[in-house]
């Protein structure tokens, strides 16, 4: 059985201008000590995914489909387990420690809190772990008394970490955890949460704009747009390979080091995802997409095999592939 597995997820949003469905029909799943990337630009749903595993969405969001999380569906718990399972069974890093840190707080009682709220401990013995969480990302115990404005963005996002891993949790959600962070900093950051997803032996799903830091970092890799999953598989293939167009412009996205003509002629992709209000008929990338056929403005397909362990939805994948 998955650690984590997301069943035909469809999230709406209701506001003043009606119906905004940032989730369309959403199928992905994630075992024990595995990791799982999910790629996209701004708009295209990946922190709503991100919320929903833990139901932090906004009240009045329509949530439908499954989230099983050791085969129990965190969609229709009670809060009270809803409350046990936050922390102890998944936790999440966010984006800008400094902005989800307690300003108020030193570091070490904000690591200790869950463990004192989720476990039945000492204040002393919650310390304890909060300093030796500490030492496991890389910060000497000092560091428990420092407040977060006296801590580098690095020192931050690493506290950010040991409070993920407080309850030692079966599954950390990173949503775009290192995007903030110079790329020196970036890169140790990636390598610590590697490590320790290895070592504890728990899930990953790791969520960035970044194509090239989550086939670095994830074995499995998943593109969205507009809501939905357009591209699905081995990172490294999806990366290198994409079938989608919508992969691959991301992929193309970055320059080649060493490479004149990438460096003169920056390849891009023009325009910005849909409004997720007015989404447009057929597969939603078709206004963008250099390579657009008639029949995309009329069709959205399913995500087809692409390759073993690699499917994609676009009219494009071989038809062989289509019928497998």
């Amino acid at each position: 059985m998955p650690l984590l597995e997301i069943r035909d997820l469809a999230i709406t949003y209701h506001g003043s201008r009606g119906d905004v469905p940032a989730v369309r029909g959403v199928d992905l799943s994630l075992d024990a000590g595995k990791t799982l990337g999910v790629a996209g630009e701004s708009g295209c749903g990946k922190s709503t995914l991100a919320l929903a595993l833990l139901r932090l969405l906004p009240a009045g969001t329509t949530t439908t489909g499954e989230i099983l999380l050791d085969g129990e569906d965190v969609l229709t718990m009670s809060w009270g387990r809803l409350r046990a399972v936050r922390w102890a069974g998944t936790s999440i890093v966010f984006q800008g420690a400094m902005h989800s840190l307690n300003a108020v707080h030193r570091v070490g009682r904000q690591i200790a809190e869950p463990i004192l709220l989720h476990e039945k401990v000492s204040e002393a013995d919650a310390n304890r772990r909060a300093i030796e969480l500490l030492a496991q990302v890389g910060l000497p115990a000092w560091r428990a008394r420092s407040y977060p404005h006296e801590l580098s963005g690095g020192q931050r996002q690493r506290v950010m970490i040991a409070m993920a891993l407080a309850c030692s949790p079966k599954l950390i959600v990173a949503d775009e955890a290192t995007t903030a962070l110079d790329v020196m900093i970036q890169a140790q950051v990636l390598q610590l949460i590697g490590r320790l997803v290895a070592e504890r032996d728990i899930g990953l799903l790791m969520i960035s704009h970044d194509l090239s830091v989550l086939s670095d970092t994830c074995q499995q890799l998943a593109v969205m747009y507009a809501g939905r999953v357009v591209e699905y598989g081995p990172s490294s293939e999806v990366f290198t390979d994409p079938q989608h167009p919508y992969a691959a412009a991301l992929a193309n996205a970055f320059p080649t080091i060493g490479d004149v003509a990438a460096r003169r002629t920056p390849r891009g992709l023009g325009g910005d995802p849909p409004d997720p209000t007015d989404i447009p008929s057929g597969c939603p990338f078709h206004p963008r997409c250099p390579v657009a056929l008639d029949e995309c403005s009329s069709t959205e397909v399913e995500l087809w095999p692409a390759g073993p362990s690699h499917e994609a939805a676009c009219v494009r994948v071989p038809a062989a592939g289509r019928t497998a």
